[in-house]
């Protein structure tokens, strides 16, 4: 696994994250060869301040907002210089049974911009069964990913759950993400991303285990 790097967004995504904290989240970035996902108020200044792959969230982190606010907010993600948007589900719907509305509301979002978007979906709060319809739904809106979890709610990504969603989409596993022991779990059962607030820690004892220490 010689990519390990490129396939880590370093985020910075708290309630409290600060300009200065956006802006060593992507030093960092730079240093490890990473991506960085920062928050939306944060893009232009970051795709400024540095040339690195650059994630920014919408509709974040309950995705209860309205589908012209989110279409509008992801426009101007992408107009700010995010490379790619990761958008979360509205899982009220999806728990509904409205499966029509969620793939209306997301395929809207995806059509509205020229970047890879991510669906997030919360997996620790759904059942198998939501995960399986969610996964197709997201495929049906032309979805370029699946994310397992915004970070914030209880639980966060489980090798099972990245089994299961990539079977429909390339998956970013997310949430409780502290270690290169978790991300080689989360790669080890299908994984294509991973998003972390410690990609640091993670690139280093990957390249310590490679003897790049």
């Amino acid at each position: 696994m010689d990519d390990v790097p490129d396939r880590i967004e370093h985020t910075v995504l708290g309630p409290t994250t600060t300009p200065d904290a956006v802006l060593a989240c992507l030093d960092t970035a730079l240093e490890y060869g990473m991506r960085a996902c920062v928050p939306p108020w944060a893009v232009g200044q970051a795709a400024e301040y540095a040339d690195v792959g650059l994630a920014t969230v919408v509709d974040f982190p309950h995705g209860q907002g309205d589908t012209d606010a989110v279409v509008a907010a992801a426009q101007h993600a992408w107009e700010s210089g995010a490379d790619e948007l990761d958008v979360v589900c509205n899982l009220g719907c999806l728990k509904a049974g409205e499966d029509d509305a969620v793939r209306e509301h997301l395929s809207e979002v995806v059509a509205a911009v020229p970047v890879p978007v991510k669906i997030i979906v919360e997996a620790p709060l759904l059942t198998d069964e939501e995960l399986h319809r969610v996964g197709a739904l997201a495929v049906d809106a032309d979805a370029a990913y699946l994310k397992t979890a915004t970070g914030f709610a209880e639980g966060g990504a489980t090798a099972e759950d990245v089994a299961l969603l990539s079977q429909y989409l390339p998956v970013k596993a997310s949430g409780g993400i502290e270690s290169w022991a978790d991300a080689e779990t989360m790669f080890e059962a299908g994984a294509d991303r991973i998003g972390a607030s410690s990609g640091d820690a993670i690139v280093e004892a990957w390249r310590d285990e490679r003897g790049e220490g």
